[in-house]
């Protein structure tokens, strides 16, 4: 590979919210060893999802200590990534002062409303890039001001779920701008803490990490930590990325006309651009890319894989995965007449409902499990594409969509991708998620890669693409005015109840 300085080995870790997982990559982009160490959030109430940052450091160090055993050579840089907007709170020893609230909880409706009170909703929207959203990290310290007074008076620091991770193995608060922009007090065009919604919230500027582009070095591993995990003293650590950000790079989306398809917990179409260029009406993201000085939309389905997940586990009857999408893939396109609606903790794009309800709806007694199996799948693909069409009424092109995340792996979410999106659907020869752009961002940090295109220079679609059918597509093109028909007629009822 051209551009390559240093010869060694680069690790990406992702701080996800079903598990953690490292990689090892060498300077060609192969991975040379992996691990993953699983856990689950928690849901103390209904629309509350909370993960205890603890857990995240021991399953780091596991998978760490795996993967460095493994690697085979010298590791010489390591990239983070993990999931956005999370919360976490610890006082000024450094101490966890509560469980982080995640990126699906759905309890700071109230906050969000104050914010866009105190700042404006247009001035949100030309500073932050974004409305104030539930999900978002700054409403999540107002909601622990307001509810939990004894817990905020403690607070010293605020942190996202890899800078956790970070503080531990470097004793450095950092972060970077994509991951940054997640939590509504970034000046995204600017690339820095907003001072201006700091002090319209009353958030003190010193609660917060300093902010780095994605393949800057920020820190080095302390050496207590590097013995312990089998790293080299003085190993290097990558500011990284935000878990979508890091993935669109380990897919090479780093160009205006890539797009990023991803079906993990959440659903997530990816967009680059090179100029900042916020959504007027908010039903999309705007956000700082974890590529230098260029920017991003993001359209997200709350309740992807997990929707698919929810229903395996509820009413699967213990069949597994493979076994449900395999009798999903027997059924015709639009499962006999039925649709879901996948708003299972609320919805954001193109909605932005926290009350939001999931649904099925044109349910008969002929229905059964490969016909509601499918409607699952197809809802979210459907739900996606409504996100994807803001963004293309945005003027976003779409030359090249690549899949990645655990629907990638799947032939029927990749046929209904290409199918409901209406364009041919690619994968990259390797694709190992967040994890994998975070290793890649490690390189530009380390001096292996001489800037992004280098690192990605490696980044290849493989030969096979999953292409439309014309006639699935036009079915899909029907059912699609009935799907986008059904949030506005049942929104009311759905916050109905809410309220029961």
């Amino acid at each position: 590979m051209a551009s390559v300085q240093r010869v060694g080995v680069l690790v990406g870790l992702d701080v996800g919210t079903s598990g953690t997982r490292a990689v090892a990559v060498d300077v060609a982009g192969a991975v040379v060893a992996e691990a993953t160490s699983f856990y689950e959030p928690d849901s103390p109430r209904p629309g509350w999802s909370e993960q205890r940052p603890e857990d995240w450091w021991q399953a780091a160090r596991e998978v760490l200590t795996a993967v460095a055993a493994g690697a085979g050579d010298e590791i010489v840089g390591l990239g983070l990534a993990g999931q956005m907007h999370g919360s976490v709170f610890l006082d000024s020893a450094g101490e966890v002062i509560r469980p982080a609230l995640l990126w699906n909880d759905q309890r700071t409706e109230r906050d969000c409303v104050a914010i866009t009170e105190r700042v404006g909703a247009e001035r949100l929207l030309e500073l932050a890039g974004n409305p104030a959203l539930t999900g978002f990290q700054a409403p999540k310290i107002l909601w622990l001001r307001r509810q939990e007074p004894e817990s905020h008076a403690r607070l010293a620091t605020v942190l996202l779920p890899k800078d956790y991770v970070r503080l531990k193995l470097t004793g450095e608060r950092a972060t970077d701008v994509s991951d940054a922009s997640g939590t509504l007090l970034l000046d995204v065009r600017a690339r820095r803490w907003s001072d201006e919604i700091l002090d319209a919230l009353e958030i003190p500027r010193e609660w917060l990490p300093k902010v780095y582009e994605g393949p800057q070095v920020t820190a080095t591993v302390r050496d207590v930590a590097a013995d312990e995990l089998g790293l080299p003293r003085g190993l290097l650590v990558a500011a990284g990325g935000g878990d979508n950000a890091a993935a669109a790079v380990g897919v090479g989306v780093v160009r205006e006309g890539l797009i990023s398809s991803s079906i993990g917990t959440s659903g997530v179409v990816f967009a680059h651009r090179d100029s900042f260029s916020p959504d007027p009406s908010g039903q999309v993201h705007a956000f700082c890319h974890a590529v230098p000085g260029a920017y991003h939309l993001m359209a997200v389905t709350l309740s992807a894989g997990g929707s698919l997940s929810w229903w395996r586990e509820r009413f699967g009857g213990g069949a597994g995965f493979e076994a449900l999408v395999a009798e999903a893939a027997e059924v015709h396109p639009g499962a006999e007449g039925l649709l879901f609606l996948p708003y299972l903790t609320g919805e954001r794009s193109p909605h932005l409902d926290p009350q939001a309800r999931g649904a099925f709806v044109g349910l008969t007694a002929r229905h059964g499990r490969p016909q509601l199996t499918r409607a699952v799948m197809e809802g979210v693909v459907l739900s996606m594409r409504a996100g994807l069409d803001v963004m293309r009424t945005l003027g976003t092109a779409v030359d090249d969509v690549r899949a990645t995340g655990g629907g990638a792996r799947s032939p029927l979410w990749l046929q209904l991708q290409a199918d409901i999106y209406g364009c041919p659907i690619r994968r990259t020869a390797v694709d190992e998620g967040p994890a994998y752009g975070a290793a890649l961002l490690a390189g530009v940090a380390a001096g292996v890669f001489s800037d992004i295109d280098a690192a990605g220079a490696g980044v290849r679609p493989r030969e096979l693409i999953t292409e439309p059918d014309p006639e699935r597509a036009r079915r899909y093109d029907e059912l699609y005015e009935i799907f986008a028909s059904l949030y506005p007629a049942l929104r009311d009822a759905m916050h109905a109840l809410g309220r029961s």
